[in-house]
């Protein structure tokens, strides 16, 4: 006799490896500082080798110009951290106009994910150099994503039902979504009443649209694992995949919270 796979059977690895993640993450974000700058500037270079790695071919290593834009991806976030966001993108500049005078066309979707991780990261240093909400904002952040993907997990799950957009992920239905922003905003409405000066209904607010922006990223970079036709983007994380499989959502999220709070002159969940 067969017996079937429990829907859960992955919930202990990924459980495992996401809290050993998480500490290590927390640690460094509350540091702050280039301990921060440190963190997400090997995170970013991590994930341009996975960008690569899709690109180009599984287990080819890396050649010198995924070696040059895992370098410049890196080295862009450490000058955010020392000077300001806006040099940091501008050494994220010339390492693509530098790759594409060498790799022209056939660099293009390498080039394009190394911006997309780059200025990913770049934002979230600059988010947390913010000496007022920094360390709060990035939490809020990473926790309302964290919610937004267990909700789903649950949700799908649990109700399973009709697919969110099966040709790109076929696990994810509408039922985890809601799921999803469902966790979010109770997670924002938590956090709002724990945290001096905000507001609920804005907080739960940007709460449920940043869970939104993040599920857009997750898609965004299932899409692009099917069209590469991969399974993940690495084996870095047992039970999760790759950097990226783990990090799509945040680094969406985050560049859209960065945006805001920079746009705004206060940070994403301050309303006043």
């Amino acid at each position: 006799m067969t017996v079937a796979p429990s829907k859960f059977a992955d919930l202990g690895t990924r459980t495992l490896s996401a809290l050993i993640l998480a500490v290590v993450a927390f640690a460094a974000l509350y540091a702050g500082g280039l301990w921060t700058a440190v963190l997400l500037a090997v995170g970013a270079a991590l994930m341009v080798w996975e960008v690569r790695e899709m690109v180009v071919g599984q287990g080819r290593g890396l050649d010198p110009l995924g070696m040059f834009l895992s370098g410049t991806a890196a080295l862009a976030v450490i000058v955010t951290e020392l000077t300001l966001m806006r040099y940091g993108v501008g050494v994220l500049a010339a390492g693509a106009l530098i790759a594409f005078a060498v790799a022209r066309r056939d660099g293009l979707q390498m080039i394009a994910g190394y911006a997309y991780v780059g200025v990913a990261m770049v934002c979230l240093d600059a988010l947390r150099t913010d000496t007022k909400y920094g360390l709060v904002a990035v939490v809020w952040l990473i926790v309302i994503v964290i919610a937004a993907d267990v909700g789903g997990y649950f949700g799908g799950r649990l109700i399973g039902g009709p697919k969110l957009w099966p040709r790109v992920s076929p696990k994810k239905t509408w039922a985890g979504l809601g799921g999803g922003l469902v966790l979010a905003a109770l997670v924002g409405l938590v956090f709002s009443g724990l945290t001096p000066g905000t507001f609920a209904f804005e907080v739960v607010t940007v709460s449920i649209l940043t869970a939104l922006v993040s599920v857009g990223g997750d898609l965004g970079e299932s899409s692009l694992k099917r069209h590469y036709g991969v399974k993940d983007s690495s084996r870095l994380l047992p039970g999760h995949g790759g950097l990226l499989d783990r990090f799509d959502g945040v680094m969406a999220a985050g560049i859209v919270a960065t945006l805001i709070t920079f746009a705004r002159g206060q940070s994403v969940f301050i309303w006043t």
